[in-house]
């Protein structure tokens, strides 16, 4: 690539790797470059230096290489990136970054782990861009919907980078990271955990000047053993903040007090949402929206909010929270979170006939199960709730499904359909508390067989029908079915 192409990249606000910065973003992993001609180049050795390289993104998928692309080479369980450098240099890469070298005509850095190059090169990325302000966001439900919220009130400020899909672990935050262009401002990142330590290692790399905890649930319940572990490994969100950042923390959460505590080792900037520094008074939750009035200090705002539930209240108040720390002016808070949409996936609401069909079923955990029952109970007609099984619990499965059906039965709901290993579970202990009309299903055909009868005979009483269950259990395809029948 000629010197007057890299101009234009530049000016285009995309930032340009080349031989010098990848070496020294890769620097403690031992990167090194070797080329097709045998000559190497390493941080401490610049035989070879001169080699043209130059790229604006790393891809770690073949299938979405485009030509001047630079690979790298992922390494997992059932998979090898280094079986498809010659894909790769088909595709147009210029060059690969491989953790052992390939017999290929194609210039690769080689380091010690491409996997944790990923985050060097991702931490280098964002540490270049000194401009650009993070929030990041985790919790055990609701990240996804917060994280469009402040999409929305960001994006109307300056170009803001969002968390895209689920790119939230230790492979997709990189990821993300690395797709900032030098025009971004603000960049809003999710970061989950299906394990200790894996937000202190996307924090690192990240390093947010707000870090917002939303809530500490039982989501991977199975692999933290614990609501305590679970709220350890959120906390260490705020493990990178120093005195000029700002920590969230949920005020209407069973580990308040100790998020605190563990934010305020960090910083002095420790805002409240819920009860405390923002807050919400006279709520009305309709069926497919929200009312209520915004508290942030002594500042009051009314908020027509376009989600329903009194969970996405909550989301609201903490992605004000956030934007609050920033100093964005309340008026421009509000516009945001008016103008905020629902992911798909996320009680998104489709008529079929004259019946309503709520599809939430991006993904479940005990949490956000009860907050789906919550808003089915203020839908209007016979409210039936579609569950499928809840994963990641390990051997609280049983005993956290029968206490989920004792909390949707406590909801006044009319129907439970629950499919799935523990779906007797559910439907034993919904029946512990009420006459509810419950039944168990051991697979989602059985369930769509009964289903699709029931709603074709309620044609004097419209029904509401709320889908939900775990990513594992792709509930959107009854959905489909219906709909297609």
């Amino acid at each position: 690539m000629t010197a007057d192409n890299d101009n234009s990249i530049q000016s285009q606000g995309l930032y340009v790797w080349q031989v010098d910065n990848l070496l020294a973003a890769t620097a403690t992993l031992g990167g090194h470059w070797q080329f097709a001609d045998g000559q190497t180049t390493s941080s401490n050795n610049s035989t070879g230096a001169s080699k043209p390289i130059s790229s604006t993104r790393i891809a770690t998928d073949t299938r979405t290489i485009k030509p001047g692309d630079i690979f790298l080479a992922l390494s997992g369980d059932n998979f090898d990136g280094h079986d498809y450098i010659a894909t790769a240099i088909e595709q147009g890469a210029v060059a690969a970054i491989v953790s052992r070298p390939i017999s290929a005509d194609i210039a690769q850095l080689v380091v010690d782990d491409t996997r944790l190059a990923l985050g060097q090169l991702a931490a280098y990325r964002r540490q270049q861009h000194k401009n650009l302000t993070v929030i990041a966001i985790t919790g055990s439900s609701g990240k996804t919907t917060c994280k469009e919220m402040l999409g929305s009130i960001f994006g109307r400020l300056a170009p803001t980078l969002i968390t895209r899909g689920n790119l939230n672990n230790d492979l997709g935050v990189p990821m993300m990271l690395l797709e900032l262009s030098d025009h971004h401002r603000y960049a809003i990142l999710e970061l989950g955990a299906n394990h200790i330590g894996e937000i202190a290692y996307t924090t690192e790399i990240v390093k947010p000047d707000v870090a917002c905890v939303l809530n500490i649930g039982t989501a991977h319940l199975g692999e933290f053993g614990s609501r305590e572990g679970i709220c350890q490994t959120k906390a260490e969100i705020y493990h990178t903040l120093n005195d000029t950042q700002y920590a969230i923390v949920p005020d209407k959460d069973d580990f308040t007090n100790k998020l605190r505590r563990i934010a305020e080792k960090h910083t002095s900037h420790v805002i409240g949402f819920g009860n405390t520094d923002v807050s919400a008074s006279h709520l009305d939750v309709e069926p497919e929206r929200s009312e209520f009035k915004l508290h942030i200090g002594s500042q009051v705002h009314d908020i027509n909010l376009p989600l329903a539930g009194e969970h996405n209240v909550n989301n609201a108040l903490a992605a004000a929270a956030c934007a609050h720390a920033l100093n964005i002016d309340i008026s421009d808070i509000v516009v945001g979170l008016e103008n905020a949409r629902p992911a798909k996936g996320r009680l998104n609401s489709q008529l079929l006939g004259m019946h309503r069909l709520i599809d939430d079923t991006y993904n479940a955990n005990p949490h956000s199960v009860r907050a789906a029952a919550k808003v089915l109970a203020a839908q209007t007609g016979t409210q039936v709730m579609v569950l499928g099984d809840i994963a990641e619990l390990g051997e609280a499965a049983v005993s956290e499904h029968q206490s989920l059906g004792r909390t949707i039965a406590t909801t006044g709901i009319n129907v439970l359909l629950c499919v799935g290993e523990y779906a007797p579970y559910t439907v034993a202990g919904a029946q512990e508390i009420s006459a509810i009309n419950a039944h168990a299903f051991a697979d989602k055909d059985s369930l769509l067989a009964y289903l699709q009868p029931y709603l074709q005979a309620q044609q004097a009483q419209p029904c509401t029908v709320l889908f939900k269950g775990s990513r594992s259990m792709e509930m959107e395809t009854l959905i489909n079915a219906l709909v297609e029948e």
